[in-house]
Formats: C-alpha cells, sequence, structure tokens
C-alpha cells in the first residue's frame, strides 16, 4: 500500500468536515478524536488552567457542529483553521477571567488589603504582549507554504514533536523536519519585518 501523504490526510479532514455539513455525527466524532487533544494543549498552556480549557475545546468544537460552513478549505488545511479558532477563543477567555478578577477585586472593603493579594493571573501587560506575538504568528504563517504551515501550527499552536506532526499528517519524518526547517527561516524573516520600528509604534501590521 503506497505511503498516506499530508495532502491525503488534509482531503480526509475536507471531506469529514463536508459530512459535518450534512450533520454526520460520525464524522464529527472522527474530527474530535483527531484534534481535541491538540486543541486541550493550545488552551491549556494559554489559560494555564484545565478545566477552562476543557470548556474552550467544548465551545470550539460546538461551534464547528453549528456552524461548519465556516470552514473554508481554500484558505488553508482544518488543522489551522481549528487550531486559529482555539488560540481566539481562549485569549477571549483569558479576558473574561481578567474582567471578572477586576470584578471581584473591586468589591474589596480594603484597599491595602487588595493590594497585597496574591494572584496567578499573570500581568495584563504581559497577556496583551502575548496576545500581539501570538496575532504576528499567526499572520506570518498564513503567508507560508501549506504544507509548512501546516507542520509549524500543530507544533507552535499544539505543542506537538516533529515525530508526532508526522504520525498526525501521515508524513515520513525527514519531510517534516524539512518543512519546518525551511518554514522557520521564512517565519523567521517574516517577523522580523513585523517587529520594525514602524509596527513598534503601535501597527500590528
Amino acid at each position: 500500500m503506497p505511503e498516506a501523504s499530508a495532502g491525503d490526510s488534509v482531503r480526509g479532514d475536507d471531506v469529514l468536515m463536508s459530512r459535518v455539513g450534512d450533520r454526520d455525527g460520525d464524522a464529527f466524532g472522527q474530527l474530535y478524536d483527531r484534534y481535541s487533544r491538540p486543541c486541550f494543549a493550545l488552551a491549556r498552556r494559554i489559560l494555564t488552567d484545565s478545566g477552562l480549557a476543557e470548556d474552550v475545546v467544548q465551545e470550539v468544537f460546538l461551534a464547528v457542529w453549528r456552524r461548519p460552513e465556516r470552514f473554508d478549505p481554500t484558505r488553508g488545511s482544518f488543522a489551522s483553521w481549528l487550531l486559529a479558532a482555539t488560540h481566539h477563543k481562549a485569549v477571549d477567555a483569558v479576558r473574561r477571567e481578567e474582567t471578572r478578577r477586576r470584578r471581584r477585586s473591586s468589591t474589596a472593603v480594603d484597599d491595602e488589603r487588595l493590594l497585597a493579594t496574591p494572584t496567578n493571573s499573570p500581568p495584563v501587560e504581559d497577556q496583551v504582549w502575548a496576545t500581539l506575538r501570538g496575532e504576528r504568528v499567526r499572520a506570518a504563517l498564513e503567508r507560508l507554504p501549506r504544507a509548512q504551515r501546516d507542520a509549524l501550527a500543530l507544533a507552535y499552536f499544539g505543542g506537538y514533536t516533529q515525530r508526532e506532526v508526522a504520525e498526525m499528517t501521515e508524513t515520513p519524518l525527514g519531510t517534516v523536519k524539512t518543512r519546518m526547517f525551511a518554514g522557520l527561516r521564512r517565519l523567521r524573516d517574516l517577523l522580523e519585518v513585523a517587529a520594525s520600528p514602524t509596527d513598534e509604534t503601535g501597527a500590528i501590521g
């Protein structure tokens, strides 16, 4: 039997999404089994809370089931689209939690005690900067060839190793390494342009 390629896997996802559009629960289950783990890994890394990460994954896949037509296969792979959606949802969850924390803090009667209260939440400035970096990386990824973009998206957003990416995309490990090496070089160049002095003054690009 000939070895399956990354293109076969991508086309398989597209077929499953087409079936989801026809309300095929089995196709939806296959996509969930295939991608719930990388989505959770990404959400968990952003939120640092397993419970919130699980909520984000549920929201993302519920949106896939309700509005499958939002996925456009001509603009990229399902994996890249799904992980980008997970990233957006997770960042939104961080902002919601920060808002809730502020509201709870505003009810404190003792300002000094409030200031002394320890918190596990990262500083707002760090959250904003992390979000900007994430947006720049996503924008740069969109400019890479599809095969490179998909491999790097799984590694960057999903936190997978090269071997795991090879297994998920059913691509030889050597091919994955080559794609990621070339993609990283191009990504570095694109991010250097995005970090130019003009960009630092406020333009996100």
